[in-house]
């Protein structure tokens, strides 16, 4: 799971493969699967980078990347 922000500064665990999509608006609106809306204070980058991590802890990537 990821750790994000949400605007009013809690924090939030979220299933990284549960995402369907996400967009800025200018804050950063992440779509689930199940249709649930997120808003949270990171950016697209910094969720890009958490997620690729997370998929390296789970063996998902090689050390090619």
């Amino acid at each position: 799971m990821i750790k994000v922000t949400r605007l009013n500064n809690t924090t939030l665990w979220v299933n990284p493969h549960l995402i369907e999509n996400a967009e800025e608006t200018p804050d950063l609106v992440i779509t689930l699967i199940t249709g649930k809306k997120i808003v949270i204070k990171e950016n697209i980058e910094e969720i890009k980078k958490k997620i690729i991590e997370y998929r390296k802890s789970l063996g998902f990537f090689n050390n090619e990347i």
